[in-house]
């Protein structure tokens, strides 16, 4: 009995190939639904938020000493049980 040994490595592990498969082999609906998914994330966060959440403490404060007193001082007040 001769046992054979590999001595070449492994191959990496290609998550692209996997993904890509995987969304090749999707059904016509399954793959509308993930483009509707994305398309979706890509509106909330590129879109939206620069809009509705603005960055406050660059447009009132000039330094990082001011945001993290102003930052401090917000969550001391808001903290239940410091009445």
């Amino acid at each position: 009995m001769k046992i054979e040994i590999n001595n070449n490595p492994p191959e990496k592990f290609n998550w692209f190939k996997m993904f890509w498969d995987g969304f090749t082999s999707m059904s016509r609906l399954s793959k509308t639904l993930w483009i509707v998914v994305i398309v979706q994330l890509i509106i909330m966060f590129f879109i939206l938020k620069p809009f509705f959440f603005p960055n406050m403490l660059d447009t009132t404060y000039d330094n990082d000493a001011d945001k993290a007193n102003h930052v401090r001082t917000e969550l001391y007040e808001k903290a239940p049980g410091t009445e």
